[in-house]
């Protein structure tokens, strides 16, 4: 398939899951970078979708459409027209998953699969599947199913000669919905102790511009096929935990309540398996599709060198964290 160059000027873009964090955030700077003939909000939470017309109440060119990635027939509907796709419409929530595994496997995996069929028969330019650090070496339903949506996207782009299908991989992003540090701070001002799952535990982080701005370049460059995986500083989760109850001026108080079911006590982004057909660059390390089908596309970039990319290899300071956590305006109240 012919490489065209990404440009979202005049053009139509679709986000699933559009209601969520990082959609608020995405679309926040696809208006500031850009200048789309329109942008659908494609959810199933009409609140959110409430408070994001709310929120950007004087911009014209936003569509907000309610619909569920699990109804190809909507999916189908809202998809013609359109120009470019980001897929960020999940099940994310660990236990929650756990609990009610098919739901998982209807959104994130048939829901996925549904983004793919309609975005072929409508001729879109381009999905970009948003996805996750727990896909990587999956041992939760979660991680399982957006594994298994990955596969389908990258094997998406043998379908079809007109769309070009990519995913990028992330670890956490601070303060999306249901995220550690939000619920760390309504703690702290309660008054309450923190929960920890385990002392050793490591996660990844990143601030939401800082994650979306490195969205817009993977997919400014990609190919069609690749997983980008984003470079993401990491840390212990009692280090953020002690972090946050200094700047509150609080004891650090904790509860180890043990790992909750599906969870990693370290995450991981590349595997060992996926290593040695992964490259990087300053921004990402990029793993390929199976069979060499990218390797001379890549010939110039550095291979990956560490057996596997885990969220134990480097981990940040409280000075580094504290800036970290300042940087994406959560230290501010």
């Amino acid at each position: 398939m012919q490489r065209e160059h990404v440009n979202f000027n005049g053009a139509t873009v679709l986000i699933t899951g559009g209601s969520g964090s990082w959609g608020n955030e995405l679309t926040k700077q696809l208006l500031e970078k850009y200048s789309p003939k329109e942008i659908i909000i494609y959810s199933r939470g009409e609140l959110a979708q409430v408070l994001m017309q709310r929120k950007f109440s004087s911009v014209k060119n936003i569509r907000y459409v309610i619909g569920d990635v699990r109804d190809y027939p909507r999916m189908l509907e809202v998809m013609r027209g359109v120009d470019y796709v980001f897929h960020m419409a999940a099940l994310k929530h660990v236990p929650i998953c756990e609990e009610h595994p098919w739901e998982s496997v209807q959104t994130n995996i048939e829901g996925t699969e549904n983004v793919i069929k309609a975005a072929i028969a409508c001729d879109v330019k381009l999905v970009t599947d948003v996805s996750t650090d727990k896909a990587c070496n999956p041992i939760n339903v979660y991680g399982s199913c957006k594994s298994v949506g990955e596969r389908l996207i990258i094997q998406a782009n043998k379908k079809s000669k007109n769309t070009r299908f990519a995913c990028v991989r992330a670890g956490n992003v601070m303060g999306t919905n249901g995220s550690v540090i939000p619920f760390f701070k309504g703690l702290l001002k309660e008054g309450k102790p923190l929960p920890i799952t385990h002392m050793e535990m490591t996660r990844y982080f990143m601030t939401l511009p800082e994650a979306i701005a490195l969205l817009f370049k993977a997919i400014e460059s990609c190919h069609g096929g690749e997983i980008y995986v984003t470079r993401m500083p990491a840390c212990k989760i009692v280090d953020l935990a002690a972090v946050l109850s200094k700047h509150y001026g609080r004891e650090l108080d904790l509860v180890d309540i043990g790992i909750r079911p599906g969870e990693k006590l370290h995450e991981e982004l590349i595997s060992e398996y996926e290593s040695p057909r992964s490259v990087e660059d300053a921004n990402f390390r990029i793993v390929l599709p199976e069979g060499n089908i990218l390797e001379k596309t890549y010939e110039g970039y550095q291979k990956m060198k560490d057996p596997k990319y885990t969220s134990n290899d480097q981990l940040m300071n409280h000075q580094e964290i504290h800036d970290m956590l300042k940087r994406g305006g959560f230290l501010d109240d």
